[in-house]
């Protein structure tokens, strides 16, 4: 897993209880998730189809750097399913794990589903080619 990303917790990330709300976490999971399936396609027309199990393991709080690890999981013919870490920088614990993201080409004309034309072995080799 590649940690990509990396966001300050500040004060208005925080709950009632001073960690980091957990409705804040998940939005920033599904940007992030964007972004890493946006540019493994190399396409900007996607839509989250869905966000299966996530799990809250540790919490953060103000002035924690965490950071964003993302690996393909699946690729179907229209659609790539993303897992994504979130881990505290410093101690490298996790604090949320999102599973089974999966994100649909959409055609920006049609905005229906389509394929989007690349397999799992080709997206496997371009991590390597980085």
């Amino acid at each position: 897993m590649r940690f990509l990303s990396r966001r300050l917790v500040m004060p208005n990330d925080l709950n009632f209880a001073g960690s980091l709300f957990g409705g804040r976490i998940l939005e920033w999971i599904d940007e992030e998730a964007y972004i890493f399936a946006s540019c493994q396609l190399g396409a900007k027309s996607l839509v989250t189809k869905h966000i299966g199990a996530i799990s809250f393991e540790t919490s953060a709080f103000q002035g924690d750097v965490v950071e964003f690890g993302l690996e393909v999981k699946r690729v179907g013919n229209s659609s790539l399913t993303i897992t994504c870490v979130v881990r505290n920088k410093q101690t490298k614990q996790n604090i949320c794990i999102a599973d089974d993201i999966v994100f649909v080409y959409i055609n920006p004309e049609t905005r229906k589903p389509e394929p989007h034309g690349k397999t799992k072995a080709e997206l496997d080799a371009e991590v390597l080619d980085i």
